[in-house]
């Protein structure tokens, strides 16, 4: 095992990394920029370099720095969470030149992985289903258009070393085709510094469905089941879930098998991410692996039980996985709201400024990961996420429930946040009944920002009891028994249940 770490990486996720390195008797060295000089990581490393730079690229984009560090401070390897460097080649094949571990994949792999149509292509070869499209760069329009033509609109435009949506854009007629290919180069271009682009067909309406896989360097490999990360906004996920409320026993043991295939078809090892699209009909598409932890493994990890960070730093020091796939069992739901510093009835702009109060949730199936603290200032610097609840219950109502409390236990202030939209979002009919698609927030955003309502625990219980018991014997006891005529908890309840029936 390792005896010293170093995580480039920050916020939330590098603390996270901090503490499995603490339970393994491992030190960690965190390299910080500007901003961070005074973050709970630093503060909790037994090491700590300055970077010296406030941005991204002059920070913990900067391999060389990176490298220099691990080297200065004698670690043995580096974790590099998500974001930033984590799928980057470059940082991993500096690791193997140096004689320092990256816990991740081989530089091979990531690379593979991080062209989308090289990775399209072995999984076709494997015999995955793939989306329709071609398996080459976008060069011209005529091209571009006789593609299109063949394969029937809306296409999607996606950027070949793309990720997290960027350099995405989908047409759904042909006047439109130049100006979406011309957009998606050129955030390709800056984002991933390759203005390549490629065309697939566009599934309309449909799921995105995960599976996390583990995979050491001895030939063993499982899955741990699916994850649903389908309530997004453009393309970026903003709540998760697991395991998908909508899959059937055949069909998620179906797409673990597809999942497996696809890993062994890339030689895969480490931690990774496969990801589906589900269409209506019940089809799984491949459409990439992510060559990294995720930003929602919690949920995985709260229905496995499965420490994912501690596998991945095990597999890279060369120990065989601590699981076989007969072990891994599902035990109950869990659900992860990503609190962004964002104004939601703003389009979601971030927003900044100083958290002058700090109210974290807790309780039974609660956990929350963040680094977030009273008093610190939240910048354009980095991504907009200031942490991340996690709830687990028995079932998915269980576990709506539980998210409903600790969202109205959860205060943030000094800077806008998301959780007044997760409150809301947990309302919704369409959620509570598992019908949405990935276009659910195009309806239920404009629908929201009609409505400044703030909901208490009251509002909320009711109405889930309401919606779920309806008609039962228990629910016409309860109210036989407590009089609600003009109590708040009943007064709360009626209306939310009303706006339930009403599909709000």
């Amino acid at each position: 095992m390792f005896k010293k770490i170093l995580i480039a990486n920050r916020g939330e996720i590098a603390l996270r990394i901090i503490r499995t390195c603490k339970e393994l008797g491992i030190k960690t060295v965190i390299p910080y920029s500007n901003p961070d000089r005074l973050s709970i990581p630093v503060s909790c490393a037994e090491e700590s370099y300055p970077l010296d730079g406030d941005e991204a690229k002059d920070t913990y984009l900067n391999i060389d720095k990176i490298i220099k560090i691990a080297k200065d401070s004698g670690a043995e390897a580096i974790h590099p969470g998500y974001g930033f460097l984590s799928e980057n080649y470059l940082l991993a094949k500096a690791c193997k030149d140096n004689g320092i571990v990256f816990i991740g994949p081989k530089p091979e792999i990531i690379a593979k992985m991080g062209d989308k149509i090289s990775a399209k292509k072995i999984a076709k070869e494997a015999g995955i289903p793939v989306v329709r499209g071609i398996n080459r760069p976008i060069r011209s329009l005529s091209r571009a258009k006789w593609i299109a033509s063949i394969i029937g609109y809306p296409v999607i435009i996606k950027a070949v070393n793309g990720g997290g949506g960027k350099g995405m854009r989908v047409v759904t007629e042909e006047k439109s085709l130049q100006m979406a290919l011309k957009s998606a180069s050129r955030e390709a271009a800056t984002s991933f510094n390759s203005e390549d682009v490629f065309i697939e067909k566009f599934i309309d309406n449909p799921r995105h469905v995960e599976v996390q896989v583990l995979a050491d360097n001895h030939g063993n490999l499982i899955h741990l089941y699916e994850r649903d990360c389908t309530i997004q906004r453009r393309h970026q996920k903003l709540l998760e879930e697991a395991p998908c409320p909508v899959l059937r026993h055949r069909q998620r043991e179906h797409l673990g098998d597809l999942a497996i295939k696809a890993c062994k078809a890339m030689k895969y090892n480490n931690a990774g991410t496969v990801e589906f699209l589900l269409d209506g009909h019940g089809n799984f598409y491949f459409m990439e692996i992510n060559a990294r932890i995720q930003v929602e493994h919690p949920v995985t990890e709260a229905i496995t039980g499965v420490d994912l960070i501690k596998e991945q730093i095990k597999i890279a020091a060369g120990e065989r996985l601590s699981y076989r796939q007969h072990d891994i069992k599902i035990h109950g739901h869990a659900l992860e709201c990503r609190i962004n510093a964002e104004d939601s009835e703003a389009d979601f702009v971030p927003s900044t400024g100083i958290i002058t109060e700090l109210i974290l949730p807790g309780g039974n199936g609660i956990r929350v990961d963040t680094a977030l603290k009273q008093g610190q200032e939240i910048t354009l610097f980095y991504d907009s996420m200031l942490s991340k609840i996690i709830a687990h219950g028995e079932d998915r109502t269980a576990a709506i429930n539980k998210m409903s409390v600790a969202l109205t236990e959860m205060k943030i202030t000094g800077v806008k946040t998301t959780i007044s939209f997760f409150r809301r979002l947990l309302m919704d009919a369409s959620f509570l009944s598992s019908t949405y698609t990935t276009k659910f927030l195009e309806t239920f955003s404009s629908a929201e920002k009609t409505e400044g309502v703030h909901f208490d625990a009251a509002a909320i219980f009711s109405a889930l009891f309401y919606k779920k018991n309806k008609g039962s014997k228990a629910y016409t006891e309860t109210t036989k028994t407590t009089s609600t005529k003009n109590s708040k908890w009943g007064l709360a309840g009626r209306s939310e249940a009303m706006r339930i029936r009403r599909g709000w």
